[in-house]
């Protein structure tokens, strides 16, 4: 009876740490901080590709503003090589000369560097300023067609050799379609001043649209620092909840060795308790059986109860059967001490009469042997006499 009791005590103590809260607790917490963690190197990892994207474009954006100021440029420099080509062309050995002497580089290279310069310009200042940069290009732009002609003598031999060490002539139908040669020179002028006008249009186009991109870029630089500082901070915390982590992690060992640990016990009391089913189905096979035998038991006692009473009531039938019998025996013993007080009296009577007799017998007898004892004395006398 006393291991029952104490296996219920260890199984209730072995459920109870079980279903003990703070494993449980710790379990919880673990995963939230994985699932963060995950989080935050999703975020950070988010973070560097917009980076690397923010640094891509403006990269790109850097390689396409260069082309399309050179472009711009050689554009303009092929549309008065073409327009001077097409009215000096009397000139060439001038040109020529002038070219090997340099005297016009300096110039041609101060025009291309005020371009540039412009375009850099529209690039580098402030969106406060655009308006006041769009008219200083248009004056710019204005100037330039104005003075188109007043230049061409000091960029003809430049644009001259570039021509023929180049050896390029789709450059020049690029300029100038191959229509144009049967056009005059004022035609070709107006043609070309069109053309410088429209590439001027693109050109401030392309300005505005890389003074967008510049301030595209400061946002996203801004965005990048923010994002930078913000993605610290999130390493920051990454390597705390790695911390808290390891530190979960610890104690998630801990409470896994106290789990296995009271998984044997718990094992253990399985087997325990095992033994105490098969014992409790012996116990309960032999209460069966022995309800069965107390079954039967009773059922006998019943029928010994219903026997014994029926004794009892026979032994009292008898009882009283044998009262009766005693009382007439005692009525009759009663009679027969009547009687025999009678018989008594009867034969103290009968002795007395016996004494009685026998007296009477004896004084026969004493009479007669006295008669005898007569007779012989008076035979004797007789004899004695005779």
């Amino acid at each position: 009876a006393k291991k029952p009791i104490s296996a219920r005590s260890c199984l209730r103590s072995s459920s109870a740490s079980v279903k003990n809260p703070s494993q449980g607790d710790l379990l919880a917490k673990e995963e939230e901080y994985k699932r963060l963690n995950a989080e935050l190197e999703a975020k950070t990892a988010e973070l560097v590709r917009q980076a690397k994207e923010v640094m891509f474009k403006r990269g790109q954006e850097e390689v396409l503003s260069r082309p399309i100021s050179s472009h711009i440029k050689i554009d303009v420099e092929d549309e008065e090589l073409s327009s001077i080509c097409q009215n000096t062309k009397s000139e060439n050995n001038a040109c020529r000369k002038r070219m090997k002497k340099g005297e016009n580089k300096n110039k041609d290279g101060s025009k291309s560097k005020t371009l540039s310069k412009h375009l850099s310009g529209n690039r580098g200042k402030k969106s406060d300023t655009r308006v006041s940069k769009t008219k200083t290009v248009g004056m710019h732009r204005a100037d330039d067609v104005a003075t188109l002609e007043d230049f061409t003598d000091f960029s003809l031999a430049n644009r001259i050799s570039k021509v023929e060490e180049s050896a390029l002539p789709e450059d020049l139908e690029d300029v100038m379609p191959s229509v144009g040669n049967e056009m005059g020179a004022e035609a070709q002028i107006r043609f070309l001043k069109a053309k410088l006008r429209v590439m001027q249009e693109e050109l401030d186009r392309l300005s505005h649209e890389c003074n967008k991109k510049d301030d595209e870029n400061i946002s996203l630089n801004s965005r990048v620092k923010a994002l930078e500082e913000e993605h610290s901070k999130l390493q920051r915390t990454t390597n705390i909840q790695q911390t808290q982590t390891e530190k979960y992690k610890n104690l998630a060992e801990e409470a896994n060795r106290k789990s296995d640990g009271l998984q044997q016990q718990l094992t253990a009391l399985h087997k325990e308790l095992e033994t105490l089913k098969r014992t409790q189905k012996q116990a309960s096979t032999n209460h069966s059986a022995t309800e069965v035998r107390l079954n039967r038991a009773l059922e006998e006692v019943e029928r010994y109860k219903t026997e014994l009473n029926k004794l009892k009531q026979n032994n009292k039938d008898s009882a009283n059967q044998d009262r009766q019998k005693v009382e007439e025996l005692k009525v009759e013993n009663k009679k027969l001490e009547k009687q025999k007080a009678e018989l008594m009296t009867g034969f103290k009577k009968q002795l007395k009469l016996i004494d009685v007799l026998k007296r009477q017998k004896m004084h026969i007898e004493a009479a007669k042997v006295l008669s005898f004892t007569e007779e012989e004395f008076m035979k004797a006398l007789d004899w004695g006499n005779a």
